[in-house]
């Protein structure tokens, strides 16, 4: 068995490490003798390769993040060492999670850490952006700058993501409308039609047929019909949180028709902006590779851009390695291809990012121009079905009468 352990090394450090053992008890013991101390050990994932649920994330919330590093540029802007802006943002009462978090950093500072190491140690809690960037800081003595143009990039992103999510959130919100609207409708509405048409003498057209055993099938068999989509959304949903999951989802996430090109762009974006505000802070180009695609979020367009940093390190050009991954589009390969031969790649790679933003801006545009009246169109459609399904046998009988 496989137990994810969190460990205070000899040197220290705390660190988080994934042991195989048959038992917990004896996994302790080993650790324990090789002399680590025992933070806490838990066996990692479920039957079928599920893993465990998460139903707290330890992610710092964007928002909450944003603020700190607005505040904390202003107050290392105003000259204040940096151990006392640490104390001050304790003091004023950060977000509960970054305040836990900001608390422990302070002291690894304290005892001569590094600021950007100290970030660094918590892993996905901050962007991997964040530790990099922190790093060139530190390295050009310009910590505040850089600071700030992390805090110009995090607003980017978010007001990016922020129009991706609203591309979607309308249709989805109509759709489960229809849902809500048409199981009401099987449950309540649609048996007293099939009462009434029971006491007409008249041959039901196909379409009423169609509708009256689709609801007479929903109402014997809702609760099944519940639990089936219960269990399919909940192994569904521990399937995606592993690799193998994120990596389907993903990639079907960018073959969805209009939408998938724009998260498809909206990734490209992040790589190069990343990768250009990393390079603009003077972060060699091979280990600043590594951390701009950790920064990307679909999985697929990362694991297609995994092999570009050891492309690089092999000495071939930098747009070759972004040919070979498959994934960038002629024009943005030309333009980093102009930015690598006049020694303004940083630059040029912004021009990149811009270019994807506005690219990604006037599809989302144009999705939303479309989306409203189709997705109106497609509920009217439902509507007008169930309607001309329960009065067309009125209709018939009306004409027999005649």
């Amino acid at each position: 068995m496989e137990f994810i352990c969190r460990l205070g090394t000899p040197e220290g450090a705390i660190v988080e490490q994934v042991h195989e053992s048959s038992a917990e008890a004896a996994l302790r013991l080993e650790l324990e003798g090789k002399g680590y101390h025992v933070f806490s050990v838990r066996q990692k994932g479920l039957a079928f390769g599920l893993s465990l649920p998460r139903f707290a994330s330890s992610r710092v919330p964007d928002r909450a993040f944003l603020v700190f590093n607005q505040e904390f540029a202003a107050l290392l802007k105003a000259g204040l060492p940096l151990l006392q802006s640490l104390d001050i943002m304790l003091e004023r009462g950060s977000e509960g999670r970054l305040r836990t978090v900001l608390r422990e950093i302070r002291e690894r500072v304290k005892n001569g850490e590094e600021l950007s190491a100290a970030f660094d140690h918590f892993g996905h809690t901050f962007p991997p952006l964040y530790a990099a960037s922190l790093k060139a800081g530190e390295r050009s003595g310009e910590l505040e700058s850089i600071i700030r143009r992390f805090i110009r990039y995090q607003k980017l992103m978010m007001e990016s993501r922020r129009r991706v999510v609203s591309a979607v959130v309308y249709p989805i919100v109509l759709l489960i409308l229809s849902v809500v609207m048409v199981g009401i409708m099987s449950l309540y509405v649609i048996p007293q039609f099939e009462n009434f048409f029971d006491s007409m003498d008249v041959e039901l057209p196909l379409i009423t047929r169609v509708i009256l055993a689709a609801s007479l099938f929903f109402r014997r068999h809702y609760v099944a019909l519940s639990a089936v989509v219960v269990v399919s959304g909940y192994l569904i949903t521990h399937w995606s949180r592993t690799r193998q999951g994120r990596l389907f989802f993903h990639h079907q996430l960018l073959r969805i028709p209009l939408v998938g090109t724009v998260f498809h762009r909206f990734s490209l974006s992040q790589f190069s902006r990343s990768l250009g505000t990393l390079l603009s802070g003077g972060i060699p180009l091979v280990p600043a590779l590594d951390v701009a695609v950790g920064a990307v979020g679909n999985d697929w367009v990362r694991s297609q851009m995994s092999q570009l940093a050891s492309v690089v390190s092999e000495g071939r050009p930098f747009y070759e390695s972004l040919q070979s991954s498959g994934v960038f589009t002629p024009v943005s390969i030309d333009m980093v291809r102009i930015g690598e031969a006049t020694g303004a790649l940083d630059q040029m790679l912004a021009d990149v990012s811009e270019f994807f933003e506005q690219e990604a801006e006037t599809r989302l545009d144009r999705i939303l121009v479309l989306l409203e009246p189709l997705a109106l169109l497609g509920m009217g459609i439902v509507i007008a079905t169930l309607m001309i399904a329960m009065y067309l046998p009125m209709f018939s009988a009306w004409g027999q009468v005649d």
